[in-house]
């Protein structure tokens, strides 16, 4: 996600590298639904088709309920105080209900805050694999913000169980508002969802539909994503082609669209001859409501249409670098932000240093030494000293100030020290090897470190120095 901006933030078939995961059997969400616009609520049923490829015989499942964190009384709620002009009306509220699951043994809501459906099943063996039906309900908020109803759009990421990641157990996403608290396996996706056929739909992945009176059903089909969202709302939309994948734009204001259409091309091709292929036949960049600069989905990028030109080609170019560095190359986000933040970040350095751009190298590294040492100064007057250690869980961070600083800041500033030491060949070399070797599947940061000692060069202290804390800038 972009939350300061200049902090400066296909179906699946032979070959493999079309597809964004490479396991020979994937988990599958088949999830159909009904959005009112009456009542801000997505009643749906899930069918999910689970694959075990833990190594491990298993006795439960467990999911991650995001929407439920929007509840009233949440102990973990999905924005801070600071943000809570998001809420454009006045403080609203949402939740996630289940009310059946089929296909297991028993099962309860739970977790730390109530964010956590845990399902008892009979015992599936490693390499087996179980259905599930789970039927639920979303109600929506009125807030800008991942999941809403915005004062023009409505958001829908994160709105059905996720299934979690299974490390050593299942590993529970408790909501924080600080930073992206998301985590989550490639699968494939198949959504149908009935709406008033007065909205149109941004979504992750191929589109097909049919309209009947006031309303229309939309489906979609995604293979190998790591998440899947929706945008509902009435845009101007410009489409472009570059390679094999089809760019939508939607634009809200329909003022420099074609500008944005542009950057987001050129961004996305230099993304893909640096990195490697983006595997998806196509990419959605959505004006919305939302109350940063922009959030990340498996092909689609919701970016707040309330940004300046400048502020908004730069998010534009983030979100999409996200599409490697994340939706692509899979980390924990809770807890070692600046894997995926960072790297989205120095990829619009390396993207804008190459234009004529008031983003040049040495201003964006500039700019974000000059703002890690105001936030030394500041937090050190505060209290006493000031923490600059970088791989800690998010609700480590004091503030979204602390956050912005040494995961975006900091995160441009490694890399481009990084790369300085190496030279730029071993560093694009080791950014296209971590990319091939890790498409689809959830890398370490030791994953991301070794993509570059493998050179024969060592990193392993010059990594340690920024994510400790000990390096000083």
């Amino acid at each position: 996600m972009n939350k300061h901006l200049f902090s400066l933030a296909l179906l699946c078939f032979l070959p493999l590298f079309l597809t964004g995961c490479e396991e020979p059997e994937s988990t599958r969400y088949d999830i159909k639904g009904t959005y009112s616009a009456e009542d801000n609520t997505f009643q749906g049923t899930l069918d999910l088709t689970y694959y075990n490829d833990t190594g491990e015989d298993l006795t439960s499942l467990a999911f991650n309920l995001y929407g439920n964190a929007y509840r009233e009384g949440a102990k973990n709620p999905p924005l801070s105080a600071a943000y809570h002009s998001a809420y454009y009306d006045k403080l609203d509220y949402g939740s996630m209900t289940i009310s059946s699951v089929e296909g297991g043994e028993g099962w309860s809501v739970g977790g730390s805050d109530e964010t956590l459906l845990t399902v008892d099943i009979p015992a599936l063996a490693a390499g087996d694999k179980i259905s599930l039906s789970i039927d639920f309900s979303t109600k929506l908020a009125k807030v800008n913000h991942r999941l809403g109803v915005g004062e023009h759009c409505v958001n829908l990421a994160n709105f059905y169980p996720i299934l979690c990641v299974y490390e050593e157990g299942w590993q529970e996403c408790g909501y924080t508002s600080v930073g992206d608290p998301f985590y989550s396996e490639c699968a494939d996706y198949s959504v149908e969802i009935t709406l008033p056929s007065s909205y149109e739909v941004a979504s992750t992945g191929t589109q097909s539909g049919t309209i009947k009176g006031d309303q229309k059903t939309v489906k979609t089909e995604a293979k190998g994503v790591r998440d899947f969202a929706l945008v509902l709302g009435n845009w101007t939309v410009s489409t472009e082609k570059a390679g094999d994948t089809v760019i939508h734009y939607y634009s809200l204001g329909g003022e420099n669209a074609s500008d944005y259409l542009a950057i987001a091309k050129e961004s996305f091709s230099y993304f893909s001859e640096t990195f490697g292929a983006y595997p998806y036949p196509t990419l959605s960049i959505v004006e919305t409501d939302f109350c940063f600069g922009g959030m990340e989905h498996a092909g689609l990028s919701m970016l707040n249409e309330k940004l300046d030109k400048e502020t908004m080609e730069y998010a534009i170019v983030h979100e999409i670098a996200h599409e490697w560095w994340y939706e692509g190359v899979g980390s924990d986000q809770r807890n070692h932000a600046w894997m995926d933040e960072g790297l989205a970040e120095y990829s619009c350095v390396l993207f804008f240093e190459g234009r004529d751009s008031v983003y040049t190298r040495e201003g964006v590294v500039s700019t974000a030494k000059k703002a890690i040492r105001s936030y030394v100064s500041i937090y050190s007057q505060l209290f006493g000293k000031s923490d600059t250690s970088m791989d800690r869980p998010n609700d480590k961070f004091v503030s979204e100030y602390e956050y912005t600083n040494l995961v975006y800041n900091q995160g441009i500033v490694l890399f481009d020290n990084l790369r300085e030491s190496i030279g730029d060949k071993r560093f694009l070399e080791g950014l296209s090897h971590y990319y091939a070797a890790h498409r689809g599947k959830i890398a370490t940061k030791e994953d991301l470190i070794s993509s570059f000692s493998r050179m024969g060069v060592d990193v392993q202290g010059f990594f340690a120095s920024f994510l400790e804390g000990k390096v000083i800038i």
